[in-house]
């Protein structure tokens, strides 16, 4: 082991002559303080013990390779302890890492073993799910033998950590990151992920294998990591003569721990291979950059040829700009698909220059095939889970020429059918990539069928639940409304191949690359253009694991929902689409935002896939006008009913229903002993209510297992109170659609109403301060109104009824009000249209009359809708012309 200092300008006999000679002594100072740049750090070796000197001068450090040393109390008496060329070394790794403490072993392996030694049964680790073949099986078997348990997740994706790390049944002790990762390249965000894990486990050590990288490119330590370990036999020795592993850590606990494995087992590297690693070191920079430079020029020739390479160096990486900010440089490993695992084989047989090999990091380039090679080990199942592909190539360039490595490459594909020459003139022929049968394939389902879409608006209304909420769990009628407050998303085509998904109100984007996605989860019934009734959890949980990028639990669902409906929805293409969607409606309120969310998704999917077709062209405002067929509503429904099983689990269907096709329903669960369904409510005007955020969150799955509870311990309290709600609703209902009561007594009726199932309800205990506060200020003089919770309670929203003879101050004097108390208050009415679509493609905009009766075609203005606030969504929607609705 070997600890340092930071490095610094050494002083020397000549220093003090030339100080004597007359020279500048500050100017001399200030820049003898400057720190080294690392290839002079590299190729400087300092003494790690300035008391100990060669007593011969030598400019290259001595092997000392002896197994013990005379006499007693010296620094060194057994090699395997310490010995004078590993500490030089140990000292040099540790300055070049940003470490105060190095240890130098026999392999990378074996470093991995020592830091592993550090855990105890009954501990968990974190690990990526792109790793390198030995760290897996090593791994395997700290799990089948060690009593430790092992999560492979994706670290790509910080939030995939959480759910382990914050289940207190995990003891997580160890996180395991590459970066990039072997071999498909991919980023962990080293900093978050350290900063998370040391936030929820302060204990938790972060180590890092930092082999693809070498101090020279990145330096974890700095980063939040907590040990770094090498593969010392890859750049830092630079030329596959030696077998070594470093370790390298800041914390004196951590230090003292692998100095005591290393010595218990005798796994410290020998002081010849000590003496080549400090050799090899030396010149690591020079070859890095030679070495960086060259993979580049490799990267982009089969970047441009067609071939989909993973390379941070390329722009559209994933994960690039992460990267960008770790690292100084993209490194000299990259890997590329042909698409054909045979054809794969014949292309790393064909090669000459590229020697195959299972390693890495040497000054000769070498090919392999991963999963043949350096991965075999790892099962065939587990590869295609982890999204390995069989056929994926890995090049890991060395120090040649440029021009010589391309052209091997270039005779390489050739030889194997990869590319084909189509012009020969010039210095270097012209080539294109051969597509495969399997592409082929795939493109001939991506071209656009006959009305495809190019770009859509669709909207849907939220839903407030005037009646019977909780008690419906229990086979008691609810009776709920549209609210004409809205969602809307607007699907725009795009050509790169990609699907994105924008969510303004959580301040979220993510692209997918289409190709990567997991299709081979979408089973031929998903596939088909027709609804489903229950999704395919393990698709789900495929998407959960391995494809979202959220954090936020609501926007994991929302990106859950979109790709699985995007997916299914794609049997006979796969179009690249953004989808941009935003809310009217306060999220989180319990006035069905999700429902709206659903059927936004739905429907925007279900038009511009080409699975329904587009309604005619119209001039008409937002109206309500009723263009979209029954039919094509209830497909739209049923799809989004799917959307809200995947957010919510196991959802009524009145949201998803109300969202859809508008107007108000009257919904009955079925029990034993009762018949349930879905009846609409028509014959009636629309009400004008306001709705009162109180801002209060709430736990609906908590709330309703509470009355579920008071049902059991309580049924003499509880059943009659359901017994009085289902009278309520059976009395809404013939209020709502007798067409013979007057305005007036209808609106008297349904205020009784409201207050007798506001009280019910809080007696079921759905009740909370804030809405009771909401309640209290509605009902307060001069405005007397009538107020009730509406939707799970425990906070949410409130609904107060407003008649029609209340004047405009007055509805604004207590907004006002409301506003002050710190709430948020939405004017709407309910019982409006269901979703409604607006296309923004020019053959399908609207037409209306323009100066001297010449037709004028009239586009959605797009950039209104990407910029307007939410509270003006609605205005703008008012003034698009060519809406249809349900």
């Amino acid at each position: 082991m070997a600890s340092t200092d930071p490095p610094s300008g050494t002083s020397t006999p000549l220093d003090s002559a030339a100080s004597s000679l007359g020279g500048n002594s500050l100017t001399s100072s200030l820049l003898r303080a400057k720190p080294y740049r690392f290839a002079t750090q590299c190729a400087t070796v300092d003494n790690p013990d300035p008391s100990h000197k060669d007593q011969h001068g030598s400019s290259s450090v001595p092997i000392y390779q002896t197994a013990t040393f005379k006499g007693m109390g010296g620094q060194y008496d057994y090699t395997r302890s310490g010995n004078p060329t590993r500490s030089h070394l140990e000292h040099h790794i540790a300055k070049i890492s940003s470490a105060r403490h190095a240890f130098a072993v026999t392999s990378g392996m074996g470093a991995l073993d020592v830091i592993f030694r550090l855990l105890k049964p009954g501990d968990s680790i974190i690990a990526g799910n792109d790793l390198y073949g030995g760290s897996n099986r090593l791994l395997t078997y700290l799990k089948v033998h060690n009593g430790i348990k092992v999560h492979h997740l994706d670290t790509t994706k910080p939030s995939t950590l959480l759910p382990v790390l914050t289940n207190p049944e995990q003891n997580v002790t160890m996180v395991l990151l590459e970066t990039p990762t072997n071999p498909l390249l991919q980023i962990a965000d080293i900093a978050a992920i350290s900063a998370m894990v040391h936030q929820h486990k302060p204990e938790a050590i972060i180590v890092v294998d930092n082999t693809m990288m070498s101090p020279y490119l990145q330096r974890p330590l700095e980063h939040g990591a907590d040990v770094v370990y090498d593969s010392g036999t890859k750049y830092l020795s630079g030329h596959h003569d030696l077998m070594a592993g470093v370790i390298c850590c800041n914390r004196e606990d951590l230090a003292k721990g692998i100095a005591f494995t290393i010595n218990s087992i005798g796994n410290g590297l020998s002081p010849f291979d000590s003496f080549l690693l400090l050799r090899g070191v030396k010149t690591l920079a020079l070859r890095l950059d030679k070495q960086q430079a060259t993979s580049h020029l490799v990267a982009k020739y089969l970047h441009d040829l067609g071939f989909k390479v993973n390379y941070p160096g390329l722009p559209g990486h994933p994960g690039k700009e992460i990267h960008d900010r770790l690292a100084s440089g993209a490194g000299a490993v990259l890997s590329f698909e042909t698409k054909d695992k045979a054809l794969s084989e014949r292309i790393v047989g064909a090669a000459r220059l590229w020697g195959i090999s299972v390693s890495f990091g040497c000054i000769n380039s070498l090919i392999s095939m991963p999963c043949l090679m350096s991965h075999a080990s790892i099962d065939p199942k587990v590869r295609k889970e982890r999204n390995l592909p069989e056929d994926l190539i890995r090049l890991c360039v060395g120090i040649e020429d440029p021009e010589d490595l391309i052209d091997d490459l270039e005779a390489a594909l050739l030889e194997a059918g990869a590319v084909r020459v189509v012009d020969e003139a010039g210095s270097r022929a012209k080539l294109e990539r051969v597509r495969t049968a399997e592409e082929t394939e795939e493109e001939d389902v991506e071209v656009k069928v006959e009305g495809e879409v190019e770009s859509l608006i669709v909207s849907a209304p939220g839903k407030v639940i005037l009646f019977g909420e909780h008690a419906v769990v229990h086979g008691i009628t609810a009776i709920a409304g549209s609210v004409d407050l809205r969602c809307y998303a607007l699907a725009e085509s795009r050509q790169d191949g990609k699907v994105s998904l924008v969510l303004p109100d959580f301040d979220f984007e993510a692209t997918w690359d289409i190709a990567s996605l997991p299709w081979d989860q979408v089973t031929s019934s998903a596939k088909a253009p027709r609804p489903e009734s229950t999704p395919d959890q393990s698709f789900v949980d495929v998407l959960a694991q391995k494809v979202v990028r959220g954090v936020d639990p609501k926007v994991v669902q929302s990106e859950i929902a979109f790709l699985y409906l995007y997916m299914s929805l794609s049997e006979h293409k796969r179009p690249s689409q953004t989808f941009t969607i935003r809310s009217a409606l306060p999220i989180g309120a319990g006035l069905g935002s999700s429902a709206a969310y659903s059927v936004c998704i739905s429907s925007a999917l279900l038009y511009t896939h080409s699975h329904l077709p587009l309604p005619p062209s119209t001039s008409s405002a937002h109206e309500g006008r009723r263009a979209i067929t029954p039919e094509q509503a209830n497909v739209v429904n049923a799809w989004a009913f799917t959307a809200e099983k995947i957010i919510h689990g196991t959802p009524s269907g009145v949201d998803n229903t109300v969202a859809s096709l508008g107007g108000a329903i009257a919904f009955t669960k079925a029990v034993k002993g009762r018949e349930g369904g879905l009846d609409g409510l028509h014959g009636f005007k629309s009400i004008r209510f306001l709705l009162t955020d109180t801002k209060v969150s709430r736990d609906t799955k908590t709330l309703v297992a509470g009355v579920a509870r008071r049902k059991l311990e309580e049924p003499d309290l509880v059943n009659p109170i359901l017994k009085s709600i289902q009278a309520i609703s059976d009395e809404a209902r013939r209020c709502l659609t007798d067409s013979d009561m007057s305005r007036s007594t209808q609106l008297s009726t349904l205020e009784k109403l409201i207050d007798e199932n506001h009280s019910h309800l809080v007696s079921l205990g759905v009740g909370h301060a804030s809405l009771e506060a909401v309640k209290a200020k509605t009902g307060e003089q001069p405005w007397g109104l009538h107020t009730k919770l509406t939707g799970a309670g425990g906070g949410g929203c409130a609904v107060t009824i407003i008649p029609d003879d209340f004047s405009e101050s007055s509805l604004t004097d207590l907004k006002a009000a409301l506003a002050d108390a710190g709430f948020e208050t939405y004017e709407t009415s309910v019982g409006g249209s269901g979703f409604g679509l607006l296309s923004t493609s020019r053959n399908a905009s609207s037409v209306v009359e323009g100066e001297g009766g010449a037709e004028k075609t009239v586009l959605p203005d797009v950039a209104r809708f990407r910029g307007a606030a939410a509270a003006e969504l609605a205005a703008w929607a008012e003034g698009e012309k060519g809406w249809a609705f349900v």
